[in-house]
């Protein structure tokens, strides 16, 4: 080892002493500084040098999550940081005296704060300060970053729900000092929104800020406020498969009684399964939804479902009634042979078995009594002559009854078959006009999503 690191490792032994002076000199001039400018300075009082000048406080708000969001008590609730900015006359102080240093942290309590706060909270508890520090620097300017859970009153619109958007506003002001004493301006034109975390439920457009001066009742001097609007879309994919689809697909099943069989006895019994449970569905949808008088646009597919099922169901037992017409029953009028069994058939396609399509069923001859053989053997009776008179007349009477019972019968039989025939034209024309309704009104409600 030279000459030169010995005279290197002496200089550095001579200047250890002097370490913690030049690490300590920074703090000490932070105590001296603290102790002036804090020696005669109070908290009470509106920090101006004129007490006729209005003070200037900047508010800046940054959304960090949206905790929740009440619609049936009509209450937002989110996570803001909050940042205040104002010049303190009496807090200033020239950095070359102390060291250059020109800015220090003290507690919030120790300096008068703007009494600035939520106009439209809905929390029963009084607002709690936050025992956050302030910035303080050399020419009185003040920041003051506070964290704040905020519950404010928002009025909430579902007329749209599931595929509503909500604007709940955030207004800040002074609750003690008018807008001669002190006046709120908001930093930018919107809240930031660098630090949001996204919410499951919500979607953010947006939160543009707006001041306004505005005089109360109570008071003859103007209040400055500014107001954050946050601008809420929401996010409808879980509704719409919780919700909404169960409630299509049971609407698009509902109009399927009109195609059962009226044989099988299950036409009334689907509808009024359909109904119970679209009657569930809606006690789940109003456990949600807040009590107003604007109906939400699912409540109103639900009641229009439930409204067409009602009424479906009863058509169904008007057409069963038809169906199961018995023979003594009156024969089909004329005006329905020809509008519903002939042409509204051709246009339904509603034929018999073996019958073409689009083609009606010909009319059937009713068989005619055939003449009893007047060559055959001679029947039994008293008289023994073949041609006797007596026995063509009692075989002809005979035949007459037998003849007209058939006749009786088969009238019977083609009437109550022209009444289930209408039936089962009713049920194939209310199927078509019942299935387009529901497909209808569930297209427009899905619409709403894209």
């Amino acid at each position: 080892m030279g000459p030169g690191s010995h005279r290197l490792s002496l200089g550095l032994l001579l200047l250890l002493p002097l370490l913690p002076d030049c690490f300590g000199a920074e703090g000490r001039l932070a105590h001296r500084l603290f102790r002036d400018l804090f020696a005669n300075y109070t908290s009470a009082l509106r920090p101006v040098a004129d007490t006729d000048q209005a003070l200037n406080v900047t508010l800046e708000v940054t959304l960090s999550q949206i905790i929740d969001m009440d619609e049936r008590n009509q209450v937002l609730t989110l996570y803001l940081w909050i940042r205040q900015e104002w010049t303190d006359a009496y807090l200033r102080w020239d950095p070359d005296a102390y060291g250059g240093l020109d800015a220090i942290r003290i507690p919030s309590s120790l300096v008068w704060r703007p009494d600035i706060i939520l106009y439209n909270k809905a929390d029963a508890q009084a607002p709690a300060s936050a025992s956050t520090n302030v910035v303080l620097r050399h020419d009185g300017a003040v920041r003051w970053d506070a964290p704040a859970i905020t519950r404010s009153s928002c009025r909430v619109d579902v007329s749209a729900f599931p595929f509503d958007a909500q604007r709940c506003g955030l207004t800040f002001g002074s609750w003690t000092h008018g807008g001669h004493q002190l006046d709120v301006q908001a930093r930018g034109a919107a809240a930031s929104l660098a630090d949001f975390v996204e919410n499951v439920e919500w979607r953010v457009l947006g939160m543009p800020a707006r001041r306004r001066v505005l005089t109360y009742g109570c008071c003859s001097e103007p209040y400055p406020d500014v107001t954050f609007t946050l601008l809420l879309r929401r996010r409808a994919a879980a509704y719409v498969c919780n919700l909404l689809l169960p409630c299509v697909l049971i609407s698009l099943l509902a109009p399927l009684a009109f195609h059962l069989p009226a044989d099988s006895g299950e036409k009334v019994s689907l509808g009024v399964t359909v109904l119970l449970a679209l009657t569930v569905f809606q006690l789940l949808l109003a456990e949600s939804m807040p009590p107003a008088e604007s109906v939400p646009l699912i409540g109103k597919y639900y009641m229009a479902t439930m409204t067409m099922v009602t009424f479906s169901t009863a058509l169904t037992i008007l057409i069963m009634n038809l169906h199961y017409c018995g023979p003594s029953a009156r024969p089909v009028p004329a005006w329905a042979r020809t509008l519903l069994l002939g042409r509204l058939a051709r246009g339904l396609c509603v034929r018999e078995r073996g019958e073409p399509c689009g083609q009606s069923r010909p009319p059937e001859s009713s068989p005619s009594p055939q003449p009893p053989d007047r060559e055959a053997g001679p029947p039994a009776g008293p008289c023994h002559e073949p041609r006797c008179l007596c026995h063509q007349e009692a075989l002809l009477r005979h035949v007459a009854t037998i003849t007209n019972t058939f006749h009786r019968h088969r009238a019977a039989q083609r009437c109550h078959e022209e009444w289930k025939r209408l039936a089962r034209v009713m049920d194939r024309f209310f199927l078509g006009i019942f299935f387009s309704m529901a497909l209808v009104m569930s297209l427009l409600v899905l619409v709403q999503a894209l």
